[in-house]
């Protein structure tokens, strides 16, 4: 057991790799079965900053107004190299979600964790409508106007790529 989180790491159960090998995809379950793929899925994208965990107090708030749902974590990461992903995808993938999964596993929701290589916004929505969800849950950066044109906004660009609704918690 991690003394930093409630559980600990999860193993990998499905990865999926390039056209050079590299790993660029994993999923880990959790430790409850997740309801049916016809339920009510939601996609809950974190990097382990304050602005995630709020997006999580959030979400966990709204869904305790439903009767059941299907909690997908999701984290990016920034390309790695081909011997990088094998360690690496896993090791800050978790590093950036565990706060947030441990909070969702003592909620009591079912979750499972997607971890990813790519650029964020159009990675988050290609995994909300390959799982099926139902809307995205991101935390705001908080960045202000010039500083949002100067870098650009994930979740300006998330808006505009996203197939389903996404809401976004300050």
């Amino acid at each position: 057991m991690n003394p930093e989180n409630s559980i600990d790491r999860p193993v990998p159960c499905q990865l999926e790799r390039d056209d050079v090998g590299r790993i660029v995809y994993l999923t880990c379950a959790g430790n409850r079965p997740l309801p049916p793929e016809s339920e009510n899925a939601w996609l809950l994208a974190v990097d382990g900053s304050p602005r995630a965990e709020q997006a999580v107090t959030a979400f966990l708030a709204l869904a305790g107004q439903f009767k059941s749902c299907r909690v997908h974590v999701a984290n990016v990461q920034h390309w790695l190299s081909k011997e990088a992903a094998e360690t690496e995808l896993l090791d800050r993938g978790w590093q950036a979600a565990a706060g947030s999964v441990s909070r969702i596993e003592e909620s009591g929701l079912p979750w499972q964790l997607h971890l990813t290589m790519g650029d964020a916004a159009p990675s988050i929505a290609a995994l909300a409508s390959r799982l099926g969800c139902r809307g995205i849950v991101v935390g705001n950066r908080g960045l202000g106007t010039a500083e949002s044109l100067l870098m650009g906004s994930v979740t300006h660009a998330l808006i505009g790529l996203a197939p389903v609704p996404v809401l976004v918690v300050p």
